[in-house]
């Protein structure tokens, strides 16, 4: 059996290199600096005292403060002897001096290294707490413990900004979190009422002692109802969770032609609850999901020809604003308060309550024509009318020249105008 010695040695299977933090790195740097620096001031100060040394000349040293070797010539020998010995002292002398000086400022940059390294330690970490304190809470945070929040203090420097960035992203989560929950509430609500519906049906049907074809027929298409009723909602949500995923590619899209075969298409169910549509198209071009955007389209007018009231009127029309398609549906119906518009495009939210006995929708409509909007990169603005009934714009992205091209033939195939007679009962 081979053993490996402990602690492993540096290099061998299993060691562990020493982790280099930020501030660890940090205060390498400061010192480093900070030595480099000391290094350079010690060198140029050296040059400087070897420059600027007193020097002692020939005229210093010689008396009377004249020249040394005088008007008659040279010096005798041992004058000269005496001369060249001082200047020699005075050399060793200077000499002496700079290397102490070099010492004495090498030891004080030792010490004021050591200061510097125990100086960048401390304001490291000083300035990386926030960074700390945010790594802490991101380790506690989970799906049960989303309401946490930083709330770094302090002044509104970079620290500050990514915690209160970290902050509106916890916020977002949280919000997405419960959103899904209530999502998934509300559509295992919503599924399992027409299968309770459906057992329910089958059980009296089995139950019956004596059957007849007709009792059964009658129950078998109730059961067909309560099977199409939820088709439609499994439809409506894959269409919800389709939206959210995003575009996968964009082609060019006719919302004027689109919006025409909607209105058209529903123009019957309008004159049998006697509304009044009217519509106008104009040229309306857009990069996007055709399918996608037929369905936004369609679920606004059926919004708006279901919650509406006797004699009403539902208006369709499209057109472009600075380049950028414009859908706008409007209905009369009951007031709606403006603090209750957003929760209307909230996954089966309904007027007045979250789920009520009104089953002529599924509560999904308005998420859809939401969440479709989203995926093109459109803007919704719900507007509540101060008689009653909702008005809802939808402004898409500008399109490119090649949709404007396709879209140039709407008012050929649609009039511009068009307004259908009030329906009598």
């Amino acid at each position: 059996m081979t053993t490996h010695p402990w602690p492993p040695a540096a290099g061998a299977p299993g060691a562990r290199r020493p982790r280099r933090t930020i501030r660890m790195r940090l205060t390498i740097l400061y010192a480093g600096l900070f030595l480099a620096s000391g290094t350079v001031l010690v060198g140029i100060t050296s040059a400087l005292a070897a420059v600027n040394f007193p020097l002692l000349t020939e005229y210093n040293i010689g008396s009377g403060g004249g020249s040394a070797s005088g008007p008659g010539g040279s010096l005798p020998g041992f004058i000269q002897e005496v001369m060249a010995n001082h200047y020699a002292q005075e050399a060793q002398a200077r000499a002496a001096a700079q290397h102490e000086l070099i010492i004495q400022a090498a030891i004080a940059l030792a010490v004021m290294s050591v200061i510097s390294i125990g100086l960048g330690w401390l304001v490291a970490g000083r300035f990386l707490r926030p960074l700390r304190t945010i790594t802490t809470t991101v380790r506690r945070v989970s799906a049960s413990s989303l309401g946490q929040r930083l709330a770094l203090p302090g002044p509104a420097d970079e620290l500050k900004e990514l915690g209160d960035t970290f902050d509106a992203l916890l916020s977002r989560l949280e919000q997405s979190f419960e959103a899904q929950r209530r999502f998934v509430t509300n559509a295992s609500h919503e599924l399992r009422t027409p299968i309770t519906r459906q057992r329910a049906l089958v059980e009296v049907a089995l139950g019956d002692p004596s059957p007849t074809v007709d009792s059964l027929q009658a129950a078998c298409a109730r059961v067909l109802t309560a099977g199409i009723e939820q088709e439609r909602l499994i439809e409506a949500l894959l269409t919800l969770a389709r939206s959210q995923r995003g575009l996968d590619k964009r082609e060019p899209v006719d919302l004027a032609a689109i919006a025409g075969q909607v209105a058209r298409a529903r123009e019957p169910e309008a004159h049998r609850r006697g509304l009044t549509m009217s519509t106008e198209f104009h040229c309306a071009p857009l990069d996007g999901d055709e399918r996608l955007a037929e369905r936004l389209v369609a679920n606004l007018v059926d919004n708006a020809v279901l919650h509406n009231v006797p004699d009403g009127s539902v208006r369709v029309s499209t057109g472009t604003d600075q380049q950028c398609a414009t859908l706008s549906v409007a209905n009369t119906g009951p007031v709606i308060p403006p603090a209750d518009i957003g929760a209307l495009f909230e996954p089966f939210r309904r007027l007045g309550a979250d789920r009520t006995a009104d089953r002529n929708g599924l509560g999904l409509g308005l998420s859809i024509v939401d969440a479709i909007a989203t995926a093109h990169g459109a803007t919704l603005r719900p507007h509540a009318l101060p008689g009653g009934g909702l008005e809802i714009r939808v402004r898409f992205p500008p399109a490119k020249s090649e949709s404007q091209n396709r879209s140039a033939r709407t008012d050929a195939w649609f009039p511009r105008t068009a307004e259908h007679p009030r329906a009598t009962r």
